[in-house]
């Protein structure tokens, strides 16, 4: 369900920058600038360019105003050798040569008609395309009559014209004059396609010689990032722990920054190591003396038994209320007997004191452990869910005994009377499993993580016919560690499912008991 959960913020997360690794931000912060840096160069040259090309065309407008402008009679002088041929001589209208192709010359009479047009080939009448009729209401629309510069669209049909107004003439003709704008705007679209596609060249392989170098200057991160993953899979709650792993001397310069992190890593591996090394010495100390003591009260507590029991088949009479108080010191001699030997087992299992490696039968096992319980416990049901073949592990035949004998007691105990429990024996691919199943009032929630810790006691909810010492559930989880299996418990108000699972041969290892959901049922 984690997984579940958190994948649908995977694209969130990547939609951020701050959920980026660290190499993909150098990469995209490069990129930028890189970016931003082309675009105001090619812009920069762009603006530039534009200017001087329109500061052109408005000098090459001049001109041309001035010529067709120069006398006041409203006809046109030709240049001295303007015309070589008939073909660029004067025009009857006046207008003179040298006026570039695509240009525009409208004369407005002084009845109000308009003359002229685009200029094709030179100056010559059959040289001009007569404009449209809209495209002539739009410069005399356009154009001011204090002689300025203007641009003016003329239509789908005829690009963007620089024009401006001459007035000249005794006749009062007035002329409008033009030139195309589309030589510019496709030498600026030009130049603008091939910056756009310099700059994108130049990002690409800047993206790609960044990604190298980036990859390769942090490399010594990623080694000191696997330095400290593998101080992470190494086991520190328990045992003795030796922390071998150092980051490698070249990546602790401390001029660098990843030198500085590899440094630190190092001395803080230093600091829990010796940490680890103080807690497993102190650990050792107290296992040490649970062990001694709970060897050492064996004998006395066998002697108060005694004595309580000898005091019993006294042949003189004893009063009610000593032999009352006599039965009560063997009864509490009893439970301190078996909390002391609860505790030297635990000790011994922490010391990693080998346990016996025989063929286990389960099947009987549970036929058994099943019986004693139901002499324990005859009001409760008790039922057996067995498979047809033997399921036969290698082990400590009496600590898996007690294993079951502690999971149908913490049952019995903890389950009203006529509450029914169940053990299930089965096998799932590289694992045998048995499970002891209650339908009682369940385990709280917020008690299911510690259920398995030392001296861990369950709430009033689960009735308590019995005293518990609270080393039931510890012995069951330590023993079956030392066969290296699992232990789990699901649990739920009418159902509570203790999983045991066992390798069937001494070289596998078992899934988690409390995930496994191939045999377990599912508890909802």
């Amino acid at each position: 369900m984690a997984a579940a959960d958190t994948a649908p913020s995977r694209p969130a997360r990547w939609r951020s920058p701050a959920g980026w690794p660290l190499r993909t931000r150098l990469v995209a912060t490069m990129i930028a600038l890189l970016a931003v840096l082309g675009l105001v160069v090619g812009g920069t040259a762009e603006l530039y360019l534009y200017q001087s090309l329109h500061r052109q065309a408005e000098t090459e407008l001049s001109d041309i105003s001035k010529r067709i402008g120069g006398r006041g009679d409203g006809n046109f002088p030709q240049p001295p050798g303007q015309f070589p041929s008939g073909g660029n001589a004067p025009s009857p209208d006046g207008l003179p040569g040298g006026i570039p192709s695509r240009a525009i010359v409208l004369k407005k009479n002084s009845d109000g008609s308009l003359t002229g047009g685009v200029i094709r080939f030179g100056t010559a009448q059959d040289d001009i395309d007569t404009l449209s009729a809209s495209a002539k209401e739009t410069v005399l629309a356009e154009v001011p009559d204090n002689g300025d510069q203007v641009t003016v669209n003329l239509g789908s049909e005829l690009p963007q014209y620089l024009m401006n107004k001459v007035v000249k003439g005794k006749d009062g003709s007035t002329f409008y004059v033009g030139i195309s704008l589309e030589r510019m705007n496709s030498t600026l679209l030009t130049v603008a396609g091939f910056t756009g596609c310099v700059v994108l060249g130049s990002l690409l392989i800047a993206g790609w010689a960044g990604a190298l170098i980036v990859r390769r200057t942090l490399k010594p991160l990623d080694r000191v990032a696997a330095t400290a993953s593998r101080v992470a899979e190494l086991r520190l709650d328990r045992g003795e722990v030796q922390l071998a792993q150092r980051v490698p001397e070249p990546d602790t310069d401390p001029r660098t920054e990843v030198g500085q992190v590899g440094a630190a890593l190092n001395r803080m591996l230093d600091h829990i190591g010796s940490a680890l090394e103080a807690r497993h010495a102190s650990e050792m100390q107290v296992r040490q003396f649970v062990a001694d003591a709970s060897h050492e009260l064996r004998t006395p507590l066998a002697a108060i038994r005694g004595y309580a029991e000898l005091s019993r088949r006294s042949r003189q009479p004893i009063p009610d209320e000593i032999a009352h108080v006599l039965g009560r010191v063997e009864s509490e001699a009893k439970r301190m007997t078996a909390l002391v030997e609860d505790l030297l087992l635990l000790a011994r299992l922490d010391a990693g004191r080998p346990l016996a490696q025989d063929p286990v039968d389960l099947s009987m096992l549970a036929v058994d452990a099943t019986s004693d319980a139901h002499a324990a416990g005859p009001r409760h049901y008790w039922q057996l869910d067995l498979p047809d073949e033997p399921v036969t592990v290698v082990g400590d035949g009496a600590r898996l005994h007690q294993v079951l004998a502690n999971l149908l007691a913490n049952a019995r105990t903890h389950t009203p009377e006529g509450s029914t429990v169940t053990v299930k024996v089965g096998t799932v691919p590289d694992a045998a499993v048995l499970q002891v199943i209650d339908n009682g009032p369940g385990i709280q929630a917020e008690l299911v993580p510690h259920i398995f810790e030392r001296f861990a006691r369950g709430d009033s909810s689960r009735s308590r016919a019995a005293g518990s010492t609270g080393l039931g559930l510890s012995i069951v989880h330590a023993v079956v560690t030392s066969h290296r299996g699992k232990v789990g418990v699901q649990s739920r108000p009418g159902q509570t499912i203790f999983t045991v699972m066992l390798p069937l041969a001494s070289q596998l290892v078992v899934p988690s008991a409390e995930h496994h959901t191939s045999y377990l049922p599912r508890v909802g």
